[in-house]
């Protein structure tokens, strides 16, 4: 991590909005609210962003946008924008401008009734320098190249182009135009200018639907430097890498007609702007859970079958390149390096997390964070945060800290509804990347209680099964709902008294008496008496030998006992006593943490005076060593 560089953390929630930062304490990482910044109070907040190089942080508190810059001492207020309604915010590649939306809506009493609803504002100044209806929801937000020289907007199914170039005239008047793409997809390649530009066309009457990549300013209709077609695509979701050299296209339908999936069907493909297209072939059917660049910029990973969950490396010719074990999972996380990679089983999943070395192709760690809603990696790009939020969970809201060998650095509950957190953005080149090595970071045990693994017993079934001295299983539960506990019907009765005579029959066939079977013939009589005179007689002779053993070895008893008695005397295994009492004592205190960490294990509750316990082993074990050397 970069010296003088500690990522903070902006919160939004029900109660307003708070920046906090982390601090390290041992082996801990705790969080604190940060004493440069003013929390907002509101508890309306919709939206919060910082900007890509961190320099300023925006949120909408419901009444206003605020803007701010965050510097080394203060977050210093640029401008409070009368925005009420937005509740979507974005900053451009450059941070020079803040992008506000809000739900488009119509007064019929009010002159004009159409309103703009997406306003573009100056970064450093807050001044408001563009407006414009945009009633979609998706894809509400300009595009924008790296350079910011040029910006695209799709509205009512016209590009709208805007040249902010040395020659350009911005926002005052629209550069170019293309048509043809109602319900359809637009996006800017990052990299170089005059950047790529990749258009969605949805297919009518029959007709394929088309993509299609231009390179700017050519944009008439037969000018691509790339084309590809396809069926079934209502949705089409377009990612660039970061060098603009690589376009994946994720099509999905609403309905899938073969039904094999009630959530539809969804198929990739590849561009470049090289002119070459292709269909990535997957390994397995199902959906594809996921997809993500990895910041190189040479490769991608698709998370995609049905669960177990598989997922695949491809490197720019689409041609696989690794193929991780199949796990329960259904997305993928790159750090901000590439170097590492988390994958996530959420949603429907109960948190499953494993981290991956791509370097090495090397598992790290997999553990498991429950109700995880959020995942983000910090810019350092060695820990990363999970959060439960609201309104996906509206319980046991919180966020915590995990280091990628799997160690749990920091965690903290939030009291109400957490709505959003987000780590602060750093420029490119602010942090080193860090190294990866297979030491296991010594973490912090988890307050959140653990859900129980004993089986499930339903409330009707309990303490309805006992278990007699002689190991009989005997159900309480009666044959037919609603009868009285212990009833047992007639048929139950014959088998349990059928059980026990053939209990009764083995016992005594294997008990014979001193080697002597009675026979059935022999009247029980005689043979009770036989097998009492028989006992008297063992009994006397064991009393016999046992009175000669005794008389005869006296003294040889004596010297067994004096030996054995001074062999019980344990030799000090330090010489100091003091020493000693300090080794038992910490010996006893991990033995109290083990059966701690047993309980933990199984789900209980544990109080914090016993968490804090837990998290002293790794201390105890050091002294302990420490007396022992010494």
């Amino acid at each position: 991590m970069a010296s003088g560089n500690t990522p903070t953390l902006a919160l939004r929630s029900a109660k307003g909005v708070e920046v906090w930062k982390s601090e390290q304490q041992k082996q801990q990482l705790t969080f604190l609210p940060d004493a440069r910044f003013t929390a907002d109070q509101s508890k309306s907040c919709r939206a919060i962003v910082y900007s890509p190089d961190g320099r300023f942080l925006a949120w909408a508190n419901g009444s206003t946008v605020q803007l701010c810059r965050v510097t080394a001492a203060d977050f210093k207020p640029i401008a409070s924008l009368p925005r009420p309604k937005a509740c979507h915010l974005r900053f451009s590649p450059l941070s020079n401008y803040l992008m506000t939306w809000e739900v488009y809506t119509e007064n019929p009493h009010e002159t004009p009734k159409e309103k703009p609803n997406l306003f573009i504002y100056r970064a450093e100044t807050g001044e408001e320098v563009y407006s414009i209806i945009q009633k979609r929801h998706q894809d509400w937000q300009m595009h924008w190249s790296c350079d910011e020289s040029i910006a695209a907007l799709l509205v009512g199914g016209e590009a709208l182009f805007y040249d902010h170039g040395p020659a350009g005239t911005g926002f005052s008047q629209v550069a170019k135009r293309f048509g043809s793409l109602r319900n359809g997809g637009l996006s800017v390649a990052p990299g170089p200018s005059p950047p790529h530009i990749g258009v969605y066309m949805p297919g009518t009457k029959g007709a394929p639907s088309m993509c299609r990549l231009f390179k700017y300013p050519n944009l008439e209709i037969n000018q691509p430097v790339a084309s590809k077609s396809f069926f079934q695509a209502d949705r089409v979701d377009m990612m660039w890498n970061r060098k603009g050299s690589g376009l994946i296209l994720m099509t999905s339908t609403d309905v899938d007609t073969t039904g094999v999936s009630y959530y539809g069907k969804q198929a990739l493909h590849y561009m470049t702007p090289k002119g070459d297209s292709c269909g990535i072939q997957l390994k397995a059917e199902g959906p594809i859970h996921d997809v993500a660049w990895s910041p190189k910029s040479t490769e991608f990973c698709v998370v995609y079958g049905f669960m177990p969950a598989r997922a695949t490396l491809f490197n720019l010719k689409c041609d696989a390149v690794y193929d991780f074990e199949p796990d329960n999972r259904n997305s993928v996380f790159f750090n901000d390096f590439g170097n590492l990679v988390v994958f996530g089983g959420f949603g429907n999943l109960p948190g499953y997390i494993e981290t991956w070395d791509l370097t090495r192709r090397k598992k790290l760690a997999s553990f498991k964070a429950p109700d995880t809603t959020l995942l983000e990696w910090n810019p350092a790009g060695d820990t990363f945060l999970t959060a439960t939020t609201a309104p996906r969970l509206r319980m046991s809201n919180g966020f915590k800290v995990w280091h990628y060998s799997g160690a749990l650095l920091g965690e903290y509950s939030w009291s109400g509804e957490l709505l959003e957190i987000i780590w602060q953005k750093y420029p490119p080149g602010t942090f080193k990347e860090p190294p990866i090595s297979d030491e296991k970071i010594v973490g912090i045990v988890s307050a959140t209680p653990v859900a129980s693994k004993q089986k499930y017993i339903p409330p009707g079934a309990r303490n309805s099964v006992t278990v007699t001295a002689s190991g009989e299983t005997i159900d309480l539960r009666p044959p037919i709902p609603g009868l009285p506990p212990g009833y047992r019907s007639s048929v139950q009765i014959k088998i349990s008294k059928k059980s026990k005579k053939a209990a009764n029959k083995a016992a005594a066939s294997a008990a014979p008496a001193d080697g002597e079977s009675t026979s059935p013939s022999e009247p029980k009589k005689q043979a009770a008496k036989k097998n009492a005179k028989n006992k008297t007689d063992s009994g006397d002779l064991a009393n016999g030998n046992a009175t000669q053993s005794k008389s005869s070895g006296g003294s040889s008893t004596n010297d067994t006992t004096t030996i054995s008695s001074g062999n019980l005397k344990k030799a000090s295994p330090t010489g100091d006593p003091n020493k000693d009492k300090k080794i038992k004592a910490i010996q006893k205190k991990l033995k109290d943490i083990k059966v701690l960490k047993e309980k933990h294990e199984r789900g209980e509750a544990l109080v914090q005076t016993q968490i804090v316990k837990m998290n002293s082993e790794a201390q105890l074990i050091k002294e302990l060593e420490a007396l022992k050397v010494a």
